[in-house]
């Protein structure tokens, strides 16, 4: 059974240099007119409240920015790692780097996705309640204004990995110099003497996405070359992507010589759509991926890519996450950058005549 939380343990905030008292549980319970049990079974993410009552007991500890002391806090020997998708050998690099960090710490994992939605549901925020891990990463993921409230009032801490939009100045986030990447694959492809350089981004909407076309246009650009808005065409990061848009990329009568995938799985969509259309990689079409996965050097010919440094973003992500659930963690930075390398490889070539 769930004991009630002490009535007399008050939060604390800083505001304007100074600490302001904000409301006991037991204030918070006579305020929405139920039980300082109640209120307990709310923050424990007890399903035995009625709906109504628990939004109601929510929006009260979020209008007092209730938050639990980690002493209170019972948690479970886990750290809950959320996907917007599961499904590639992507996600198997950052699973690996969670796991390193979490065995090394006595943790288990736990994986979730949200069905290729940039924020979990409802449903998700209470079980992470429920389960009050040692803290949650998000990858490629965010959470919206309540589910951080629910997790912060829980003292359960949070940590954003390749955040798909701007997590926000006061979110723990990891992240790769994704722009530094972009530039760094196109400016290897002019360097070799190609002129015209297709893209083949992810989604528009995920702010990786967009740093990796930007360092595109900035390589073009400061080149002196023209950046074609018909040869920039986004995908969704699957080989799917890559060889559909591929084929209409390489179908027109003035195609690119050399083409910048967004991720590895679309340039391997991509070589497939060369095959299709009798091109050969890398003398007619040059190819350059990006982050590296492990069936980079297996394919053939291996591909030139930026190599993303996954397992230790991962691995970044979990001891921070770590880090921040600790009394008194204090962390030297909640904004981290790893770098982006170019792999150079067989997919890549001078252009042929045509």
């Amino acid at each position: 059974m769930t004991s009630p939380e002490p009535v007399e343990s008050r939060t604390q905030t800083r505001t304007e240099g100074r600490t302001a008292q904000t409301a006991t549980l037991a204030e918070i319970a006579r305020e929405a007119g139920v039980s300082a049990p109640t209120v307990s079974k709310v923050l424990n993410g007890r399903a035995d409240v009625a709906p109504a009552t628990r939004s109601r007991v929510e929006d009260l500890l979020r209008a007092h920015g209730y938050r639990r002391r980690r002493a209170e806090a019972t948690r479970s020997p886990l750290i809950d790692l959320v996907f917007h998708e599961l499904e590639s050998a992507w996600a198997m690099e950052v699973i690996r780097g969670v796991e390193n960090v979490a065995r090394d710490a006595g943790l288990s994992v736990v994986l979730s996705e949200s069905a290729g939605r940039l924020t979990p549901g409802r449903t998700w925020a209470d079980q992470v309640a429920a389960r009050r891990p040692h803290g949650v990463i998000l990858v490629l993921s965010g959470l919206d204004e309540s589910q951080r409230a629910l997790l912060t009032s829980r003292s359960i801490p949070f940590v954003v990995m390749d955040p798909a939009g701007d997590p926000g100045a006061d979110v723990p986030s990891i992240g790769a110099t994704n722009w530094q990447g972009g530039l760094a694959a196109t400016r290897h492809l002019v360097e070799l003497g190609h002129r015209r350089i297709g893209a083949i981004s992810g989604p528009s909407r995920m702010m990786c996405s967009r740093a990796r076309i930007d360092g595109y246009r900035a390589a073009l650009e400061t080149a002196g070359l023209p950046v074609d808005p018909a040869l920039i065409a986004s995908g969704d990061f699957h080989h799917e992507a890559g060889y559909r848009l591929g084929l209409d990329m390489l179908r027109r009568p003035d195609r690119p010589t050399a083409v910048f995938a967004g991720n590895d799985l679309q340039a391997l969509g991509l070589y497939e759509a060369a095959r299709e259309l009798g091109l050969r990689v890398p003398e007619d079409l040059s190819v350059v991926g990006f982050d590296d996965l492990p069936v980079a050097p297996l394919v053939g010919p291996p591909l030139t890519t930026v190599r993303q440094p996954l397992t230790e973003m991962a691995e970044a992500a979990a001891k921070l996450v770590l880090d921040l659930g600790r009394d008194g963690g204090t962390p030297a930075a909640t904004r981290v950058e790893l770098a982006t390398s170019l792999v150079v490889r067989s997919s890549t070539a001078a252009p042929a005549e045509r």
